[in-house]
């Protein structure tokens, strides 16, 4: 389907600027498109923003085995109208994606249920080496260095020096060291207050796996992706890291820390754990210099009910992807931050850190994965109009200024105005590691 989107401001590589962008059997096609260019379509985009689809590579969809809190198709409609056109899902389902045969089996799930595109990380465990070898269709390897479902663990050290020295698909992990966390747990034993889940999984936990991450990837030269960092000691740390070693911040550690548990509880309870008020600091300065490179969301849904079981109980996540271009957007109306920033952190960035050469720019050529977004569009974030299986937001009640209007994968609309048009659309991610 051929479709002209006229007069909006476009969020280009190089500029922003007020243009028309022809798209055609899902590419697009022309930059500056004559007002009149012949379409199906003809989209009038004054007063608004057209910037690339967003690249999201962190999202836990249960899909399979948990899907009760989310799965492809409620997850992916979630990311459509949060204008997320692509997701990278971990691989900790039931069955976890640690064979060929268990991811193609994903692909094979995405296709018949993806509104957007999808790609499926291979998850490591201390025996499937082989397997992470022959592997291709994937963005890489999850090393979970700390807790984890079923066999994900992975915190011997000749393990992960194999998995280093061996492999060669990028590599990224959660990093908490699990000794740490059951030292501090065996400390706040028979203790039900949430706030001390910051206690058990605290600094230490996560400087020392992401130091020890670290040091495997420089002694082996290894691409390695630093996951949700949520302390200020990590930023000093990337900082000195060679420049294969890239890094994401996540909005849960943006925008919550400690003092949060008081009115949210175990809606902020995540792993890694929620910090301290300077570490939110030190982790937006590092997004704004440079040292940490893109925002993604680490998406966990699980139900109201499981979450409100008491603490320890309740499980550690919260969702997050209909609502993150929003909450960036807000910080660009606050002055915290441009448009063409958050366009860096979360849509041309993630491009290239995982190969992927057709996604994360609006030029001639791409993939026509769009997002029009309204800049001046204020409303409230509501856990009833969550689109997203398990229903609710940790930002339920708070008010955002720059929402995410209308939403095309391949050229194809699937959001408009509130609403999900079509499904499945989605592509499986092509990754190119030679470019």
């Amino acid at each position: 389907m051929k479709t002209l989107i006229r007069d909006a401001t476009v969020v280009l590589p190089d500029e922003v600027t007020r243009t028309n962008v022809l798209v055609d059997d899902g590419k697009i096609v022309a930059i500056d498109a004559a007002a009149h260019s012949e379409a199906e379509e003809v989209v009038d985009a004054n007063g608004m923003h057209l910037l690339p689809g967003v690249i999201d590579d962190q999202v836990h969809f249960r899909d399979p085995g948990l899907e009760h809190k989310e799965d492809l198709r409620t997850g992916s409609r979630a990311c459509a109208k949060g204008g997320i056109t692509t997701f990278f899902e971990m691989p900790n389902t039931k069955p976890a994606t640690i064979t060929q045969e268990l991811l193609h089996a994903k692909l094979q799930r995405g296709a018949e249920r993806s509104v957007v595109n999808y790609a499926f990380f291979m998850g490591a465990t201390v025996d499937n080496v082989d397997q992470l070898k022959l592997v291709t269709r994937t963005p890489g390897i999850k090393i979970f260095i700390g807790s984890s479902t079923g066999n994900l663990l992975v915190d011997e050290q000749a393990a992960l020096e194999a998995i280093f020295a061996e492999t060669t698909l990028p590599i990224t992990a959660h990093c908490e060291d699990e000794a740490t966390v059951r030292a501090n747990k065996q400390r706040f034993e028979g203790v039900n207050d949430p706030s001390v889940h910051s206690k058990i999984r605290d600094h230490e936990a996560a400087i020392v796996a992401t130091k020890r991450a670290i040091d495997l990837s420089t002694r082996h030269q290894h691409q390695f992706h630093v996951l949700h960092v949520s302390t200020a000691q990590e930023v000093e740390l990337l900082k000195e890291s060679p420049e294969w070693v890239t890094a994401e911040a996540c909005p849960h550690h943006l925008f919550f820390n400690t003092s949060d548990y008081a009115t949210l509880g175990t809606r902020v309870q995540m792993n890694p754990s929620v910090k301290e008020p300077k570490d939110n600091a030190a982790i937006w300065q590092a997004l704004l210099d440079g040292t940490i490179d893109i925002v993604a969301t680490d998406h966990a849904p699980h139900t109201l009910e499981e979450k409100s079981v008491e603490y320890p109980q309740s499980p550690s996540g919260m969702p997050a992807v209909e609502n993150s271009l929003a909450l960036m957007l807000n910080q660009v109306n606050q002055g915290r931050c441009t448009l063409e920033q958050v366009v860096q952190w979360m849509c041309e960035r993630p491009a290239k850190i995982w190969h992927i050469p057709t996604k994360g720019q609006i030029a001639v050529g791409y993939d026509a994965d769009l997002v029009l977004v309204d800049m001046a569009k204020s409303a409230v974030v509501r856990d009833e109009e969550q689109v997203s299986k398990c229903g609710w937001s940790a930002w339920h009640g708070t008010e955002l200024t720059g929402w995410p209007v209308r939403t095309w994968v391949h050229g194809a609309e699937v959001f408009r105005d509130g609403k999900i048009l079509e499904e499945p659309v989605g592509h499986e991610v092509i990754f190119d590691r030679n470019s």
